[in-house]
């Protein structure tokens, strides 16, 4: 009986896991369309629809004050601001002006005559315009996550990592000999600075440890006791650091075992300077792992697709409320970042054709940029895919 129990309990927890990666999720799409959807209000573009997710409405309701339509969907893994004309060229857009209530009527047959949503169309706005409005979704994600790093750092705490020197379960190493002998770090100190700069990531110490030799000197600001000390850690190897998955060179050459996540409370003000740090870090992080999948120092194996997102996302979201706020945080960054990356369908990509029809006083034929992000489209849901295929096998 009791372990059945346990069994239903584990499975409730991983049920509530996965619907609060998804509530996650769909904050994060939700934020980053009403990002797009206040900015186009305010500068005046007519704006059809509103909707969170894909797939067939679940909800739906048309405002009878502005004639624009808000949709929940089926599908929690997107969503969308509909501005008029955004993915027509100029024949579409005079083929499909018809009477806004003639398609009122066909859509919405029991509901009563609403008004035709006001504004101008997508691009009949000036470059300028429409750039605010794409850049807006990503400012959102930003300005949500920084709220939420300063959420965490405020109530749970700052992370830092506190240092284990050695395995407890296992037999001693060539490594942890050499720690004995010329590491100043003991267990349960906890970083707060190397070599003066603060440490919030651990890409911080894969930064400023790559490339060092084994016997190089650092100096490490650590809080032992409740009292905060400098010590001077020699490397024990060489740090020759590949990339961002191998820790074991990077706490190899520390001379630890391990470094494990706690919390240090701040004041308002400290946190919020600490936050803006920390979210430049994450964006950093996201970069450079891009970059480095490019260049080939991380594998497809090292990424992850939707699929892959609501697993971990759900696995940290059940862990605490530090996990919860702290993955949340780091897909509001990513999701801001990924978004102006200048690839097809994405908003930077359109930011850089609205910049080009800035500078060349007439856009680029339209038929062929809608060609461009449909490709980005499909190449994007193919690498979604491959990448959570990639994580199964």
């Amino acid at each position: 009986m009791l372990l059945n129990l346990l069994s239903f309990a584990s499975v409730m927890k991983s049920i509530g896991g996965v619907l609060l990666a998804v509530v996650i999720l769909l904050a994060m799409v939700t934020i980053h369309e009403f990002g797009h959807y206040v900015a186009g209000k305010i500068l005046g573009f007519k704006i059809n629809e509103f909707s969170v997710g894909f797939g067939p409405a679940v909800f739906k309701k048309r405002s009878k004050k502005t004639g624009e339509l808000f949709a929940l969907r089926i599908v929690p893994l997107g969503g969308y601001c509909a501005f008029d004309g955004e993915d027509e060229d100029d024949e579409q857009e005079q083929e499909n002006e018809k009477p806004f209530a003639e398609i009122t009527e066909k859509s919405d047959e029991t509901e009563a005559e609403y008004p035709e949503p006001k504004g101008e169309r997508f691009n009949d706005q000036p470059p300028w315009k429409r750039i605010i409005v794409l850049l807006a979704g990503a400012t959102m994600n930003y300005i949500l996550a920084v709220f939420l790093i300063v959420l965490m750092f405020a109530c749970v705490g700052r992370p830092l990592y506190k240092v284990v020197e050695e395995n407890p379960n296992a037999e001693p190493t060539p490594e942890t000999a050499v720690i004995e002998n010329t590491n100043g770090l003991q267990t349960d100190d906890i970083i707060l600075k190397i070599n003066g700069k603060n440490m919030y990531m651990i890409t911080d110490y894969m930064d400023i440890l790559d490339g060092k030799d084994a016997g190089d000197k650092v100096e490490v600001t650590v809080l032992r006791g409740g009292e905060k000390i400098k010590v001077e850690m020699i490397l024990a190897i060489d740090a020759d650091i590949k990339n961002l998955s191998d820790t074991n060179t990077l706490l190899h050459s520390m001379g630890i075992y391990g470094l494990y996540t706690v919390t240090e409370k701040q004041g308002f003000f400290e946190s919020v300077g600490h936050s803006f740090a920390y979210s430049v870090k994450i964006g950093g992080t996201v970069l450079r792992s891009l970059g480095e999948l490019l260049t080939g120092k991380l594998g497809l194996d090292a990424m992850g697709g939707p699929v892959t997102t609501i697993k971990v996302t759900s696995q940290a979201a059940s862990s605490g409320l530090l996990s919860f706020l702290n993955i949340a945080a780091f897909i509001g960054v990513n999701l801001a970042v990924f978004n102006l990356l200048p690839i097809p369908a994405l908003d930077g990509c359109k930011v850089i054709f609205c910049i080009i029809e800035w500078i060349r006083k007439k856009p680029v034929n339209r038929k062929v940029e809608a060609m461009i992000h449909f490709i980005g489209i499909i190449f994007l849901f193919g690498f979604a895919i491959l990448v959570d295929l990639l994580q199964l096998f």
